[in-house]
């Protein structure tokens, strides 16, 4: 029986536009800070470079795969149809529109490609309240509210970039929430993909259920960002910050994640989530020891850490089960995530090997853009095209 033909499917589901265009992106705007940082070219000057690089990898970036991730999820939660076709391709080019605006800011101005660039969050957060309203799925409108704010800390950004020249508090308070959605999401997926997986296999332990120690670290967790967002350099802050890693430490350690080595599709997951209670650690270290530890150097820790380690995981965990693919790591797959490791732990080293600084941001940054180049050369095709039904 001949082959099914393949058809063009990007905008099919919300995650294909938004895990193909996140991970170029990701790539395209590295080596575009790197190229920036060495003085190979200029752009975004009234931006400011270190605000383009924040505001690129945390809203360019991670707000593309975490659109692209509940598009996908949050028709399963309401059982209503999917945004697809014309609607999610237009709410993909108003991303792009928002991409080209900040980088070009210096031809647009300031205020239009602000006013350009938060369109994408609040078209998606409409599209969120009204999905879940519509479907009554009241156990998920925390979703909508991290969204909402999500959305507020965009504009946010531009409005301390515009202000003060630098956008301190909105970087934290996005991190924050990064942060929060990966605790949230991380705590259903990672512990349910390894039930499925140890039970395939009449593995033993089984990951804990979630329970009241879940929700009590996770208040706790909430709590330590919300003073760490309005006062970063207190003692009280690195007290709470060190309680919340030892917290999730034990979180991720009740989801039997060692005993999940033999399939890195799923071990990348608890690897991904690791940073989560490693970031609560060094930034509560940077607070009173900024010697050994640089507060910007820490941050790392929870964006190419865990925004990076963790979107990868969910982008080709995804991308195979919606395309057919066993859910299994290839050795292709296990080198990206090996790539994307190698640049969190690179960055990092930053802050024992300051002689080497530049020479090791400039390989962390290689190994950054060969995992997303990697990802789009290899995932592309699945995303771009499937097989039509017979």
């Amino acid at each position: 029986m001949p082959a099914s033909p393949s058809r063009f499917a990007l905008f099919g589901n919300g995650f294909r536009p938004f895990f193909l265009g996140g991970a170029i992106w990701a790539a395209v705007a590295m080596l575009l800070w790197i190229a920036l940082l060495t003085g190979q070219v200029s752009f975004a000057s009234r931006y400011g470079a270190v605000a383009w690089h924040a505001h690129e990898f945390l809203f360019g970036y991670g707000s593309a795969i975490v659109v692209g991730f509940l598009l996908t999820t949050i028709p399963n939660w309401t059982g209503r149809l999917p945004v697809r076709g014309r609607p999610l391709c237009a709410l993909f080019a108003v991303w792009v529109a928002g991409r080209m605006a900040i980088l070009f800011i210096d031809v647009v101005g300031f205020v239009a490609a602000a006013a350009v660039d938060s369109l994408f969050l609040v078209g998606f957060s409409a599209i969120v309240w009204r999905e879940i309203m519509a479907g009554r799925n009241w156990r998920n409108l925390k979703m909508a509210l991290i969204l909402t704010v999500l959305t507020l800390a965009n504009i946010a950004f531009h409005a301390e970039v515009y202000l003060y020249g630098q956008p301190l508090y909105a970087i934290r308070a996005t991190i924050s929430l990064l942060a929060i959605l990966i605790m949230l999401v991380g705590g259903r997926i990672v512990p349910s993909f390894t039930r499925n997986w140890l039970a395939k296999r009449q593995g033993r332990p089984l990951p804990t259920p979630f329970n009241a120690f879940d929700r009590y670290a996770l208040g706790c967790a909430g709590a330590s960002l919300g003073i760490w967002v309005v006062f970063p350099d207190r003692v009280l802050t690195a007290a709470a910050l060190v309680l919340s890693a030892l917290l999730q430490g034990v979180r991720l350690a009740r989801w039997a994640g060692l005993h999940s080595w033999r399939e890195p599709l799923v071990l990348v997951l608890h690897v991904g989530y690791a940073f989560i209670p490693f970031g609560f650690f060094v930034v509560g270290i940077s607070n009173i020891w900024p010697e050994a530890m640089p507060p910007a150097t820490a941050l790392h820790a929870w964006t190419a850490g865990a925004v990076g380690v963790m979107t990868l995981a969910v982008m080709t965990r995804t991308s195979r089960g919606h395309s057919g693919r066993p859910l299994t790591s290839p050795p292709t797959t296990t080198f990206i995530y090996l790539l994307a490791i190698l640049s969190v732990i690179l960055r990092l080293a930053t802050a024992v090997l300051a002689d080497w600084t530049t020479t090791l941001l400039e390989l962390a940054a290689a190994a950054w853009v060969a995992a997303f180049l990697a990802f789009a050369a290899l995932y592309g095709p699945m995303l771009l095209w499937t097989r039509a039904k017979t």
